[in-house]
């Protein structure tokens, strides 16, 4: 049986490490205390024996959002630990299950599992390898040997949706979503009721394009909302999201001002704070962090199914947005989101 906890995450963990391509094979492991090297002072790091691991989704590490998130935390990780960490990357729907068994077989001690999309290979390889220990980003495998990490996406995109209701010059507003599946719903369901709390008579398109992978449908899709009038676009459509950031800049080159709000990471650091107005993070770099450690620490739990909310920030805005979201829009904000943390508001879905 699921037990349904919350996990408190304080703290930034630090970010900006710089990633390289990866093909079918496991990226290097990250040298920082790993491969069981003594600590400074002779003392042997506390993770030097464990091997971790995660399998991409489509999106690849370098989506700059939730994949990119997790291989930063196990990163950090191996920097603070001793841990050995690595990545494989799946190109197809075809190589979850061999790549996720790969780990398992090649005695990872930790393997993890990024995106909605990996649940049901996630379940074939717990079911099949009982003894291992699995860990799984955006859905719930109901096995034993999984941990399971979801997060309320709904609560902190009705922040953004607050932002961009107050903030829209057109009272036009985008969606952009990589695939339609429930945890890119929640997105777009508090999104749209945080718009409508603060800008009822606003014009929320919603465009979901089919792919977490395809910058180019991305941009197509923005340049069809922006041409409709829409001024703000809220994408989470991992590096598909790309492509929007990529059509609001050569707007910006035309002359035309508008904004994308990004996703899962502070994205103005990549794309600039000429195009991104803000950003809803989702902590998937403390949250991979956080249970790795415990692994580690001996703490791993299966069958554990653990929420992300506004109350254990696991979502939320960057401190970044001070650079262009007006104090009083921010005053708002933090007016809904301790509504929200008191269950004053309660947040859609779907």
């Amino acid at each position: 049986m699921k037990r349904w906890i919350s996990l408190g995450l304080t703290g930034v963990l630090a970010a900006g490490l710089t990633l390289g391509g990866c093909g079918q094979k496991p990226a290097p492991p990250n040298n920082a205390g790993a491969g069981g090297a003594p600590a400074a002072g002779g003392d042997t790091l506390a993770g030097a024996k464990f091997n971790i691991g995660m399998v991409t989704d489509l999106g690849g590490v370098n989506d700059n959002s939730f994949n990119q998130s997790a291989w930063e935390g196990l990163q950090r990780l191996a920097k603070d630990t001793g841990a050995q960490v690595k990545y494989l990357q799946s190109k197809s729907d075809s190589e979850y299950i061999p790549n996720l068994t790969q780990m398992v077989k090649g005695n990872f001690n930790l393997t993890w599992g990024i995106g909605f999309i990996i649940g049901d290979a996630m379940k074939t390889v717990a079911t099949q390898n009982p003894n291992a220990k699995l860990a799984i980003i955006d859905n719930v495998v109901d096995a034993p040997n999984v941990e399971s990490v979801t997060f309320a996406e709904n609560e902190g995109s009705y922040l953004v949706g607050v932002v961009a209701g107050l903030m829209t010059k057109t009272s036009k507003i985008g969606f952009i979503g990589g695939m339609d599946i429930p945890v890119i719903k929640r997105f777009e369901a508090g999104f749209k009721a945080g718009v409508a709390a603060v800008n009822p008579n606003a014009k929320l398109t919603i465009n979901y394009t089919g792919a977490f992978d395809k910058p180019d449908l991305g941009k197509a899709a923005a340049s069809t909302l922006y041409n409709d009038g829409a001024d703000i676009i809220f994408h989470a459509a991992g590096a598909t999201g790309s492509g929007v950031f990529n059509e609001a800049k050569d707007r910006l080159k035309a002359g035309k001002k508008v904004w994308v709000i990004g996703v899962d990471q502070d994205q103005s650091k990549l794309f600039g704070d000429d195009v991104t107005l803000t950003s809803m993070i989702k902590r998937v770099d403390q949250a991979v962090y956080r249970i790795s450690n415990d692994l580690i620490a001996g703490k791993y739990e299966g069958g554990k199914t653990i929420v992300l909310g506004l109350k254990d920030d696991g979502v939320g805005l960057p401190d970044t947005s001070k650079k262009n979201v007006p104090e009083d829009v921010l005053k708002k904000v933090e007016d809904y989101k301790q509504k929200i943390i008191k269950g004053e508001i309660k947040v859609p879905e779907k």
